[in-house]
């Protein structure tokens, strides 16, 4: 009868030693795994959070035509708009029409919409968010293998804009390169900057580089 006992203990602790495994096993085959994301946070971010719309620009950024905006203008959602800064440089806006936007920084263009709108509204409060910005261009023209606009991100040397516009033609004149930038007009010897004879000369937004 003892043998028989010792018996009937030892297969109910297998019982209990195999269900034990079992559910650990179960336990840990539901748990997620480390660093998975749980199911109530967000997937599919890219950089920019959903709450946050706004581009991540400096506060002296100078708003250029392509540039998204959104215009809040507080208690007036007749007055909030989300627009963009148009070829001209312009933007428009209820009552106050076509606004100068470009040149000016989103402080410099909410004080402008803030003095006009004094007219309509007693002490108007008016914020100017920057949604998203293109960036500035510079031209390449003459005798290069692709003349034409081209992005200025982050800075470029003159030599670098050139192979960017695909290096020059055959009777180019590398020597008598100008730059436009605004009312000044720049001489560049390209040979010169290959040898780093003098400092190097970058690339401004709006500069016009012109290869005879």
């Amino acid at each position: 009868m003892k043998v028989i006992a010792m018996k009937t203990s030892i297969t109910s602790l297998c019982m209990l030693f195999l269900l034990s495994t079992a559910s650990t096993a179960q336990t840990q085959a539901n748990r997620p795994a480390s660093g998975s994301p749980s199911s109530g946070s967000p997937t599919g971010t890219t950089g920019r959070t959903a709450a946050s719309g706004a581009a991540d620009v400096a506060a002296d950024y100078r708003l250029v035509p392509g540039d998204k905006l959104r215009i809040e203008v507080y208690k007036d959602p007749q007055l909030s708009q989300s627009l963009q800064v148009r070829p001209d440089g312009k933007i428009t806006l209820p009552l106050l029409g076509d606004i100068p936007a470009a040149g000016k920084t989103s402080l410099e263009l909410r004080d402008s919409i803030s003095s006009s709108l004094t007219t309509y509204i007693n002490n108007p409060t008016v914020t100017v968010i920057v949604v998203e910005t293109e960036p500035p261009l510079f031209y390449v023209m003459g005798e290069v293998a692709d003349p034409g606009p081209y992005p200025l991100k982050g800075q470029i040397s003159v030599v670098q804009a050139l192979a960017m516009a695909g290096g020059f033609k055959d009777f180019a004149k590398t020597k008598n390169i100008s730059i436009r930038r605004g009312n000044q007009i720049l001489k560049f010897d390209y040979k010169a900057a290959l040898k780093n004879e003098g400092k190097p000369v970058y690339v401004q937004p709006g500069d016009t580089i012109i290869v005879p």
